[in-house]
């Protein structure tokens, strides 16, 4: 493969390229999705309260918050990427997601310094969903430039499975944490200690994507206006319908934790080692997606499973919201992981490969980050207060099967992309 420098790769480099974006990747996902994990505890250091109820939403919009600056983050990173190159975006999305984590971490609570504690904290957020929104252009269309073409599902996988890493070490900090430090300590100075990890690896993490070759000709983004909409609006519509509903799905599990604890009544080691198991499984699963994807095609590897993950979700959250112990708790989690996240092994491939090379980092990090912006930073709040004017623990399953299916309805309309069916098919055409 030949990079924008011209240099040509051997293997084994290309696959050191793409392990070193997976890692800042992750990082990043690590550094946005742990403040889920210490919601309550985060609430309580920002947004005091006799009500555990109002303390938990303050910190939860504050969560939702660094969703509204990530559509920002990528059209301007985005268009940034496609125009000067992915290396040099990914660079400046990492360093602004290290700023962000360590301005939350660092920050006094609302006791010491006032209302200037959530206001602070909220700033924090918004920069990181602004680096965030820009990273997951430039690194996806980064990994597919990347890929050999017979492993372009397997390898942009990696996209999702980074995730899912992330938020496996999140939950084990969390657990570790959890067992070590008592509540009060907990609330005190315990969230801290995890986000503080996440941003003491950034150096590294810059210094390792400092060494990477250019895999996009900036040249090549003098073409942009010829490339009309039309040819690729399909792919915009259908990447938003599936992205918004993985995005829920994702949030909700990213949320467990804290549904153990507040609706289940489970204790914190018990929700976290759910959360812990659903995050776990997921990593296996999406780069088995991608690796079936490469052989079989994208499509069905999507289709299938999708529909499967719909037919769970209503026993499994009927299993751990009767039974209410921790072998049903991380039982349901390991259920739901498996089939919700094999389709994401996939789709992501999918729609990346769908756009043209020249606008791909932005229309990829718009495809992705504005349904993240509108359904992914709300998700925790839509279903605490469903929980809250229910009372009824079911009503997150019933949320989530409806939107399930809506993404599976998506997944059947995406056109084949994978080169395997591609070849397949002309060939099949001249005969």
């Amino acid at each position: 493969m030949t990079f924008a420098s011209g240099q040509q790769l051997t293997p084994p480099q290309r696959r050191r390229a793409v392990i070193a974006v997976t890692i800042g990747n992750g990082l990043e996902f690590y550094d946005f999705v742990t403040f889920a994990y210490f919601a309550i505890q985060i609430g309580h250091t920002f947004f005091p309260s006799v009500n555990a109820y109002l303390s938990l939403m303050g910190s939860l919009a504050t969560f939702g918050a660094g969703f509204i600056t990530r559509p920002i983050g990528a059209h301007v990173l985005g268009g940034y990427a496609d125009r000067a190159g992915r290396k040099p975006a990914m660079l400046i999305s990492m360093t602004m997601m290290g700023c962000g984590i360590l301005l939350l971490a660092l920050t006094p609570g609302y006791v010491r310094i006032g209302i200037a504690a959530p206001l602070i904290a909220l700033t924090a957020r918004l920069i990181q969903g602004f680096a965030l929104g820009g990273e997951i252009g430039s690194a996806t269309a980064y990994m597919l430039e990347s890929a050999a073409e017979e492993r372009r599902g397997m390898t942009i996988s990696l996209q999702s499975i980074s995730q899912s890493i992330a938020a496996t070490i999140g939950a084990f900090v969390g657990l570790g944490l959890s067992l070590m430090l008592t509540k009060l300590q907990l609330d005190q100075f315990g969230w801290r200690i995890a986000l503080i990890l996440g941003a003491a690896i950034v150096p590294f993490a810059l210094l390792i994507r400092s060494g990477l070759p250019e895999t996009h000709d900036a040249d090549a983004a003098q073409l942009t206006e010829t490339v009309p909409f039309h040819s690729y609006r399909r792919v915009i519509g259908l990447g938003f319908l599936i992205i918004a509903t993985g995005t829920i799905a994702t949030y909700i599990f990213h949320y467990m934790a804290t549904y153990g604890q507040n609706s289940i009544h489970l204790s914190s080691s018990v929700a976290f080692a759910g959360q812990t198991a659903n995050n776990t499984i997921g990593i296996g699963a999406a780069l088995l997606g991608g690796w079936l994807s490469d052989r079989i095609g994208r499509r069905w590897v999507m289709v299938v499973p999708q529909l499967g993950f719909l037919l769970a979700i209503v026993p499994c959250f009927v299993w751990l919201t009767t039974a209410r112990s921790a072998t049903a708790f991380i039982g349901a989690n390991l259920i739901l992981s498996l089939t919700s996240s094999v389709p994401y092994g996939a789709a992501y491939a999918a729609i990346t490969e769908s756009l043209p090379s020249v606008v791909r980092a932005r229309a990829f990090a718009l495809v992705y980050s504005i349904p993240v912006a509108l359904f992914g930073g709300t998700t925790q709040l839509v279903v605490t207060w469903l929980l809250h004017v229910t009372g009824d623990p079911m009503s997150i399953a019933w949320y989530l099967t409806v939107v399930t299916g809506i993404g599976a309805v998506a997944m059947v309309a995406m056109k084949e992309s994978a080169p395997v069916k591609l070849r397949l098919k002309e060939v099949a055409c001249q005969l």
